[in-house]
């Protein structure tokens, strides 16, 4: 009886992890980026070790593009073919990425963190004006898109953040797909990537599957709305207001690491 007590109290405790992976879930499916970029710094602050955080995250990254994925399938807005193929070249880097993601020292995770979170703040401000005409697919952006696909899968596995950043600004730059089906099949892509990832950092013992398990109902039902939300939403307001705040995020994260080091 006592032993029950503690778990729901330790449930309890955690329960705020719901409304983290809600709104992780819902910025995350609507700009397609996944919802690490909210969820790993938030941990990260908290004093969680790098890879909790990132295999923590990882979780509720596959719980979103879950939840996403269905959402926009019956939108008919995902390219199938190709999310397939990038999705399966993305694996063997989630795997090399959980691995290595194993010693990193909290002070580099979060100056490695902080540079990706300035790339995505980039991503998310420039989305609307990276829209290209549909474009014929050469042998190089071929190969070009196998070698992304690989380190997206590092960078999914390694932060716990998904490989938007790199898939959507690819398919759109590179191979001319509009936005509104490059963003639902980055999500179908990071269902590959965070299931991969998801179970190798398993393995490894990394995440702590309460504390998942919480993020991921959150990060589910924010998936949900955050695609039915994106047919209709203004998006600029909402692409300046979490860029400033990821970038706020970022100097926290160079500050704190080089705080350490300093003092």
């Amino acid at each position: 009886m006592i032993e029950n007590s503690l778990i729901d109290i330790t449930m309890i405790d955690q329960l705020w992890l719901i409304p983290l992976g809600f709104a992780a879930g819902l910025l995350g499916s609507m700009i397609g980026l996944g919802g690490g970029i909210i969820v790993v710094p938030v941990l990260t602050f908290l004093g969680f070790p790098p890879t909790v955080a990132a295999s923590n995250s990882l979780f509720a990254a596959l719980s979103n593009a879950t939840a996403s994925t269905i959402s926009y399938s019956k939108q008919k807005r995902i390219e199938y073919s190709l999310g397939l193929k990038l999705g399966l070249l993305s694996i063997p880097g989630t795997i090399l990425g959980a691995i290595i993601s194993t010693d990193i020292a909290p002070d580099i995770f979060k100056i490695l963190f902080g540079f990706v979170l300035i790339a995505s703040a980039v991503y998310i401000f420039l989305r609307k004006k990276i829209e290209t005409k549909e474009k014929t697919i050469s042998k190089q952006m071929i190969v070009f898109a196998i070698g992304a696909s690989f380190f997206a899968g590092v960078i999914s596995s390694f932060f716990g953040i998904g490989g938007g950043i790199i898939f959507v600004p690819l398919m759109v730059v590179g191979m001319g797909m509009v936005m509104k089906k490059a963003a639902p099949t980055s999500q179908m892509i990071l269902l590959f990537a965070s299931l991969s990832g998801v179970i190798v950092h398993s393995l490894l013992g990394h995440p702590d599957f309460l504390q998942a398990g919480l993020l991921s109902i959150g990060s589910f039902i924010g998936g949900l709305v955050g695609a039915r939300l994106s047919i209709d939403i203004k998006e600029r307001y909402l692409q300046i207001l979490v860029s400033v705040v990821i970038l706020i995020t970022s100097v926290k994260l160079f500050f704190d690491s080089f705080s350490v080091n300093l003092f």
